[in-house]
């Protein structure tokens, strides 16, 4: 099941260096510099990391939708 839409998906690849941890850390230091929109889509997706456990974080695959 997954559990991430296509938006949120992309933007934890923006971020995501390896660890749960990491991409947390990395997301929740731009928020301040995003619009309105981005931050609530940033929250939402945090928010869904948030709730994995490291083993369900190991086994996402993240990686940006490819354009068509």
């Amino acid at each position: 099941m997954n559990r991430f839409t296509v938006e949120e998906t992309n933007l934890l690849s923006i971020y995501h260096e390896g660890s749960k941890a990491q991409l947390t850390e990395n997301i929740n230091a731009t928020l301040p510099y995003m619009d309105a929109d981005m931050r609530e889509l940033a929250k939402r997706a945090l928010s869904k990391v948030d709730a994995l456990t490291e083993e369900e974080f190991a086994e996402l695959a993240i990686y940006a939708a490819e354009e068509v």
